[in-house]
């Protein structure tokens, strides 16, 4: 089992603090192996196991637990009044109202908790307004580039090759010792698909749900927008509004499967909503799903995207007048542009990608990534490749 530090010391860092610690993301990304982490954690640093609270809400032991009351009396029961406790709930989305008995455990002297789900609405509306300032949110993606990397340190194929794997079947470590990594990935989206959006949302229209995704995982990394989706689907003769193209996609984000990226001016200095890009979750979605020959291009893109996630960073799109910059990004009062492409092949794409930079006029750091060997930085630009960008700390 691979420990995934990144994460991992976020999380030892605020045990026995005065805090929520909850962790979002994709199914099948690594929650539950984290929480089990920092359950060894505890336990190799003298905490008693029966000090240790786990429940884990899919697991055959707690399918008879529907409410908020039976989880009570289960805590309850494990518990008492005076003993210090580390409570973990895992998958806690699956019980309504769990809001109420997640901040009812936290108010308590003796309780320290721990929370996963996989939905990103997790923290808004009512648990947000009970909880205000006093939870923090981490993230969870599958697999990194590094740890890919680390997984596959015994592999013969040199780093590139292994580049070129993760390009093609992404960072769900389930996958990573199949045979048919393709198939276990599309059951995994479909699950995905089905319980957390169809069933929970009722969906009717199935079929329409299915090509939306299909055109928003095409599309990644392009401006769309939501009267161009439904332009697109009226070729095919099928008719949808625009509020219903927002509510599936919105469904979608809910799953963590898909992540909108809004478009910045940056002359205007404002948030434009006309249009915004799309990037899926992990790219092994994106091959299991279409089955093509994809742009090898927009999955840089893609995988850079999730790299500035991780690193921490808030992401938008630039436009400066007619001009597009991939990435704004944003960590306190730090601030960088980047540009990402597959090659600087010739004159035209090396003018295409540097020149929306050398347009704007501030000192804040500029880059354009691609994966070319050689250096190519131009007039305080500087290009770095992929490869080294997800692996090193020049960024």
């Amino acid at each position: 089992m691979i420990k995934r530090e990144h994460y991992l010391n976020q999380i030892i860092d605020l045990i026995d603090k005065d805090i929520i610690k909850i962790l979002t993301g994709v199914r099948r990304s690594g929650k539950s192996v984290l929480l089990q982490q920092v359950v060894n954690h505890l336990k190799n640093n003298g905490i008693k196991e029966e000090n240790i609270i786990f429940i884990d809400l899919e697991s055959p032991d707690f399918l008879s637990y529907s409410t908020i009351n039976d989880l009570n009396e289960y805590i309850k029961s494990k518990s008492n009044k005076t003993d210090k406790y580390y409570l973990f709930f895992d998958e806690i989305q699956r019980i309504e109202g769990w809001q109420r008995l997640v901040n009812a455990y936290f108010s308590l002297d003796n309780f320290d908790v721990y929370v996963t789900g996989s939905n990103s609405k997790l923290l808004s509306g009512e648990f947000a307004t009970y909880l205000t300032g006093r939870y923090i949110n981490i993230k969870i993606f599958p697999f990194s580039f590094v740890e890919y990397l680390e997984y596959n340190k015994d592999s013969n194929l040199s780093e590139k090759e292994l580049f070129m794997e993760y390009l093609t079947f992404g960072g769900f470590s389930a996958s990573f010792e199949l045979n048919n990594k393709i198939q276990y990935l599309k059951d995994l989206f479909d699950s995905i698909v089905f319980n957390d959006i169809i069933k929970r949302f009722d969906i009717k229209n199935v079929d329409l749900l299915i090509r939306l995704t299909h055109f928003l995982v095409s599309n990644i990394g392009q401006l769309v927008s939501a009267n161009s989706i439904v332009k697109y689907l009226k070729k095919d003769r099928i008719n949808v509004s625009v509020n219903t193209v927002y509510n599936y996609i919105s469904y979608l984000e809910e799953a963590c499967l898909i992540y909108k990226v809004k478009r910045e001016d940056l002359i205007g200095k404002k948030i434009l909503n006309h249009l915004e890009k799309y990037y899926v979750v992990d790219l092994g979605f994106r091959e299991s799903i279409l089955k093509k020959d994809l742009d090898i291009g927009q999955s840089l893109e893609n995988i850079v995207y999730f790299e500035l996630l991780r690193r921490g960073y808030e992401v938008n799109i630039g436009k400066y007048n007619t001009k597009e910059i991939d990435f704004i990004c944003r960590k306190g009062s730090e601030k960088i542009y980047i540009q990402v492409t597959y090659i600087l092949a010739n004159e035209e794409i090396h003018k295409r990608e540097f020149d929306p930079l050398l347009k704007v006029n501030d000192n804040y750091p500029k880059y354009v990534l691609s994966l070319d060997d050689f250096v190519m930085s131009y007039m305080g630009v500087k290009h770095l490749n992929i490869i080294n960008f997800l692996t090193g700390n020049e960024i």
